[in-house]
């Protein structure tokens, strides 16, 4: 079954948990928490202190996503947040490999992530070390961007890698996901799907992540 990861990104934080409130009793089973620095990426999002404020009160997954340069100096503390996943930048440190495994130390699983010009053969010697490839279909930084069509290609191409090589490595998308679009993206090979503003900027949130979850019934993988 496809997963549903909703960015938090997108919520009115004035009510972050009444937006998450709404999400419970559906068969939601995780969140993405887009960390952003204003270096590594031109915005700034948030940081320990909100995580581990909604930690206590949301029994999901913690998709948590480092948009920020060198970020194995703040490993320990998003874990301590709250963290289950950390997935990092290829683009955001000298070395992925010594961020994927000290991730890996603290007993939660890995991601590793790339812009969408960078070369995604730089990052297919990586994918034996981590639980989840997340394929940004937007420029990482700002919520609310039109899917990158191109994005398709790189998906199909990590599917068949992923396959051919028996790897556990899941595919995650993020960037422009909407219930008019996600079935494209299932059905090049995507597991996990991030969508933002289709979910928290509406109205009926539990209503519109029932919908991904019907349309996702209709591409099982």
């Amino acid at each position: 079954m496809v997963e549903l990861s909703p960015s938090i990104l997108s919520c009115d934080f004035s009510k972050l948990q009444e937006n998450l409130d709404q999400t419970k009793n559906t068969q939601l089973k995780m969140i993405h928490i887009d960390v952003m620095d204003g270096v590594f990426v031109p915005n700034i999002s948030f940081g320990f202190k909100v995580i581990k404020d909604i930690r206590d009160k949301n029994d999901y997954f913690f998709d948590t996503h480092l948009m920020i340069v060198d970020p194995i100096r703040y490993i320990e503390r998003f874990k301590e947040a709250g963290a289950d996943r950390i997935t990092i930048h290829y683009e955001s440190c000298e070395n992925p490999l010594d961020v994927i495994n000290k991730i890996k130390s603290l007993g939660i699983e890995a991601g590793i992530s790339l812009r969408p010009k960078t070369e995604l053969s730089k990052i297919l010697p990586l994918l034996k070390e981590v639980d989840a490839v997340l394929v940004m279909s937007v420029e990482p930084g700002f919520g609310g961007q039109s899917f990158i069509e191109s994005s398709l290609d790189r998906v199909r191409e990590l599917r068949d890698y992923i396959d051919k090589n028996n790897l556990a490595c899941k595919i995650e998308i993020d960037g422009g996901i909407k219930t008019t679009n996600v079935d494209k993206v299932i059905k090049a090979g995507c597991d996990e799907i991030v969508s933002g503003s289709d979910i928290f900027g509406k109205e009926d949130i539990k209503g519109q992540i029932e919908k991904y979850y019907e349309i996702f019934k209709k591409n099982p993988l």
